[in-house]
């Protein structure tokens, strides 16, 4: 049986809406729970160890499972948190690689360590297409793709719309390349992004156009998976940030609710598997 588990991000939760209220961590894995998410993402970008920890005994308690959010400052230091990761129980460890050379020949062999200590440990690896890491230029992603054939994907295509500032419609060759992506990517993170910003207001009439493009994208990236797999989880993870990521208005107040549209966005994204043929 394959399986859709939908994810919410702890980061996406501190604070989870524009009321700016930081919620205790007991309260947050309620919520997450209520909701019907699988898991939480716990961002040690965001977040430092002892708070994974001490989230822990909350997820344990409302039957959710964690993921980790590593980024290894050190091609090294990542061991430690793939053990952490297996200890936890999480389905992979997304790697937002803070090791970057500046060519991609020197991004290879980085790479290539942090699989073979996947591999040793045994905790998968996903890669997360992301700004400012290893997997910054989409670029520079694709050629590392090429190289590295047992390379896998956590595939945030936001980061890629800003990146390469892609504007609508796709070119067919622009499209190609995202679905470069799509194929090698084992996860998937809901945020939808324009050509100017990294996460738009998904009920604001401008930005349908946007929202549309990344429903494709989900659908893609998701069929696909699905014949890649006769069996197994695939993670979606729900990753809407609070301020500076989401925008906010002349108050300083966020121009949406993040904890509805992310709810919204795990609606979309259910549809979309139950449209595929859902867990068979």
């Amino acid at each position: 049986m394959r399986r859709l588990q939908v994810y919410q991000s702890l980061w996406s939760m501190q604070p989870h809406d524009a009321s700016g209220e930081v919620l205790p961590l007991d309260r947050v894995a309620g919520m997450v729970a209520d909701a019907g998410y699988a898991g939480l993402a716990i961002d040690l970008g965001a977040a430092d160890v002892e708070v994974a920890h001490a989230v822990r005994p909350h997820l344990e308690r409302e039957g959710l499972t964690p993921l980790i959010v590593a980024f290894p400052r050190s091609v090294e230091s990542l061991r430690e948190t793939l053990i952490m990761a297996q200890d936890f129980g999480a389905p992979y460890v997304n790697v937002v690689g803070q090791v970057f050379p500046l060519t991609v020949e020197g991004a290879i062999p980085i790479i290539r360590k942090w699989i073979e200590m996947s591999d040793q440990i045994g905790m998968p690896v996903h890669f997360e297409t992301h700004r400012n890491c290893i997997t910054n230029d989409l670029f520079a992603t694709l050629s590392m793709l090429d190289a590295i054939p047992e390379m896998r994907l956590a595939a945030d295509l936001s980061h890629y719309m800003v990146d390469r500032e892609f504007k609508l419609p796709l070119a067919k060759w622009e499209r190609d390349l995202m679905s470069r992506c799509l194929a090698r990517a084992d996860s998937f993170q809901g945020r939808i992004a324009s050509r100017q910003q990294i996460q738009l207001q998904i009920d604001f009439p401008q930005h349908a156009k946007w929202v549309t493009l990344f429903q494709e994208f989900w659908l893609e990236g998701l069929a696909d998976w699905r014949v890649r797999n006769a069996q197994g989880d695939v993670v979606f993870l729900c990753e809407l940030g609070p301020p500076e990521y989401a925008m906010t208005g002349g108050d300083g107040r966020e121009m949406s609710n993040r904890w509805e549209e992310a709810l919204k966005i795990k609606a979309m994204t259910e549809r979309i598997w139950a449209d595929l043929g859902g867990n068979t």
